[in-house]
């Protein structure tokens, strides 16, 4: 039986950020992991690419939105169109950053690999 003077790991205190206390002697940190999704096939997908130049110093990149899947496989399809057009960038959130204007080209990349691809803005 563990003592009840006994502390937590030190890195614990973000898993438990918003919960304070608790008088449940039970009660254990619900860590909400949330289960990754799977990575739905290039026909079901739906993305949107679009030109961004916000909040980067009139930088342009080419922003690909709307990714259903594994962050593995965000990673791989971010890693291809890097490679392909020689750009850097990177891919977080279901979301890939390509740094350049590659709107057209990308698209045309994404459709001949069977993906589901609308253009948004100019």
């Amino acid at each position: 039986m563990p003592d009840k003077h006994s502390r937590q790991p030190a890195k614990d205190w973000k898993d438990r950020l918003g919960i304070v206390y608790s008088t449940n002697p039970d009660f254990t940190y619900d860590k909400g992991r949330d289960a990754e999704q799977d990575t739905l096939p290039p026909q079901q997908q739906n993305l949107i690419v679009t030109l961004d130049r916000k909040q980067r110093k009139g930088k342009s990149v080419t922003l690909i939105k709307g990714f259903t899947g594994k962050e593995n496989d965000l990673n791989e399809l971010s890693k291809k169109l890097k490679s392909k057009f020689g750009a850097g960038g990177s891919a977080k959130d279901g979301e890939i950053i390509i740094q350049g204007d590659f709107v057209q080209k990308i698209i045309e990349y994404l459709v001949a690999e069977k993906y589901k691809v609308k253009k948004s803005g100019g």
